[in-house]
């Protein structure tokens, strides 16, 4: 599965615990209609993915849904639900600010004209 949108917020990487894990999580704001904004999180190794991306860079995510279910203290049962990233990706976005080239300025006018040649082209 995938999320496409722009980077909204980067999280700082946290550590848990004695043995060192660590998170790092991403909001990704949907471009669509009703915008969504995605929490994503990087754990352990994949946390440093996020390194080289900043707010307002448009990306895709690679992401898996994670499941889990926990007794509390009473013997109540209750799920809860994540959303880890395993790849981020830059998407290309077009210069706005260019101008679209005009057909007539990709080619330079041809300067080798003689009004003498005979034109044999049968249209």
């Amino acid at each position: 599965m995938e999320v496409q949108g722009k980077v909204k917020m980067i999280g700082e990487t946290q550590t848990f615990g004695s043995n060192g894990f660590r998170k790092r999580e991403l909001v990704v704001t949907t471009e669509e209609q009703y915008p969504q904004h995605i929490l994503v999180e990087f754990v352990q190794d994949k946390s440093e993915l996020l390194n080289n991306f900043q707010v307002g860079q448009s990306v895709k995510v690679n992401i898996n849904l994670r499941g889990r279910e926990w007794v509390n203290p009473q013997g109540e049962t209750k799920y809860f639900n994540s959303i880890q990233g395993w790849r981020i990706e830059a998407l290309q976005q077009e210069d706005s600010n260019m101008p679209p080239v005009a057909p007539t300025e990709a080619f330079e006018p041809a300067t080798n004209l003689n009004e003498d040649d005979h034109d044999d082209l049968p249209f």
